[in-house]
């Protein structure tokens, strides 16, 4: 079996390490925080300053992918964050007489929770774990790396800290899209991967509350999320009566810097029907206003044309895909890529033909959930920048989605999709749900999609304070 030394104790390290040990390998974690996960997670969520992972205090979705992992390969991990207060809810609870179950339903369950909670339960695992070495406060400053032929490049054998040099037969990059491994790799000798980015446009405000003593469930309706042609809001139930309200708008919005203000944010919000639906309960307040804007869809792989550029060290998580959270994959690509290391480490990992495969397939079964995001996130920043109303394309899609809160069929078709159970052409295009879908517009010659929320103007007065 394999030694993995992994850079990162995020999410993605975590499960790397975790998932590696279950496998019989033995693991070496590197992390520059000092301190683990705990248990205390009001503590740990809203006062643990990480300037390195920006995104902790954000709303995280655990989609039927990241789940379908947990509860097989992890299931100890799966039950405490449940007992830590995770809740489930499958997309099919949305109807008021829950259709009859059907194979594959399983797979459209999300685990509502704060971020910190999975970090916790991943933590006390790995904690409990035989073969596996945290050290915290201990970042990676190197690469041990051999240098071979033109073709073969550099292999990587180690990693080298303040205390020393570490060897392993793999090394694992999980420290996300600002922990500097490009430039490690760069003083090893590697020549550049290959990058795409792509700019969202879109600038998120989030605040975090908790319903009223007695109450741990919001109200199933309306839907929690809905937009209009120039802004959007969203509600993310979570952990022990927790939830996040965001709001979304194009960063060239000029009203977008008054959303900071929590008076200002809570109007805002209640304009929306989600919004409205769940600070009319009384909700109180856990934070301010947590503002993030500039976030991209990058890709980067460890290859160009000629290959790969470094063996013996692969990506997973935001080190290989950051992708934007409107559609909530980020951590189920990074735990398909933590298990795909540990099922595979032991296959000679120092070789080309390791990095080979690696990239092969995280190319044929992460790029296009990547690419899915793209054009996602354009099609919305270009409609908020031109703060236009959804025609074409963005219509039929509008259309599915208003069509699946009323048929559990297209509902199941669509759940199936932001489940990364099946990719949008593939089951879009399923004969069974276009024609649901076309005879339910059918009964609709007029339809328009729905414009949830204020008028210009009055999102203007309500941003004016």
């Amino acid at each position: 079996m394999a030694h993995v030394l992994v850079i990162g104790g995020g999410v993605a390290g975590l499960a790397t390490a975790l998932l590696a040990a279950r496998r019989g390998h033995t693991a070496e974690l590197f992390e520059r925080d000092t301190r683990a996960p705990g248990t205390a997670l009001d503590r740990d969520f809203f006062d643990w300053r990480r300037p390195t992972v920006p995104q902790a205090s954000q709303p995280h979705a655990l989609l039927g992918a990241a789940r379908q992992v947990l509860r097989t390969e992890l299931p100890d991990v799966h039950a405490e964050m449940l007992r830590l207060g995770a809740r489930e809810r499958s997309e099919l609870d949305w109807f008021e007489d829950r259709p009859p179950a059907r194979p594959g339903d399983e797979d459209l369950v999300m685990i509502q929770a704060r971020r910190i909670v999975l970090e916790s339960a991943l933590a006390t695992a790995l904690r409990a774990e035989r073969g596996v070495v945290a050290r915290y406060g201990e970042p990676v400053t190197g690469l041990v790396a051999l240098t071979g032929s033109a073709s073969d490049g550099v292999r990587v054998t180690g990693v080298t800290t303040r205390c020393g040099a570490y060897e392993g037969d793999l090394v694992v990059d999980a420290a996300g899209r600002r922990g500097g491994t490009e430039r490690l790799l760069a003083d090893a000798g590697c020549r550049p991967g290959t990058v795409e980015r792509h700019r969202t446009g879109l600038a998120y405000f989030c605040r975090w509350y908790r319903l009223p003593p007695g109450m741990e469930e919001g109200p199933r309706r309306p839907w929690n999320v809905t937009g209009g042609a120039f802004a959007g809001c969203a509600v993310f139930p979570a952990d022990n009566a927790v939830f996040a309200v965001t709001l979304f708008v194009h960063v060239e919005d000029p009203t977008r810097g008054a959303l900071r203000d929590p008076a200002v944010f809570e109007a805002a919000a209640r304009a929306f029907p989600p919004g409205e639906a769940w600070l009319g309960l009384g909700a109180e307040p856990l934070s301010g206003v947590l503002a993030t804007a500039s976030l991209d869809n990058r890709w980067s792989a460890l290859a160009d044309e000629r290959g790969p550029v470094v063996r013996g060290l692969v990506p997973v998580g935001d080190a290989l895909t950051h992708t934007n959270p409107t559609l909530g994959q980020g951590t189920s690509l990074a735990l398909w890529a933590a298990r795909r290391v540990a099922q595979t480490a032991h296959e000679d990992p120092g070789s080309a033909r390791f990095a080979n495969a690696h990239h092969d397939w995280a190319v044929r079964t992460l790029k296009p959930w990547f690419d899915f995001q793209v054009v996602a996130d354009s099609a919305i920043g270009e409609r908020f920048a031109a703060r236009a109303g959804r025609t074409g394309t963005a219509r039929e899609v509008a259309a599915l989605f208003d069509c699946a809160l009323e048929d559990p069929e297209v509902m199941r078709a669509r759940a199936r999709v932001r489940h990364l159970v099946g990719l949008p052409g593939r089951v879009y295009g399923e004969p069974a749900v276009r024609i649901r879908v076309a005879h339910w517009l059918a009964r609709r010659p007029d339809y328009a999609p729905p414009e949830a929320g204020p008028a210009r103007a009055e999102w203007e007065k309500l941003t004016a304070g």
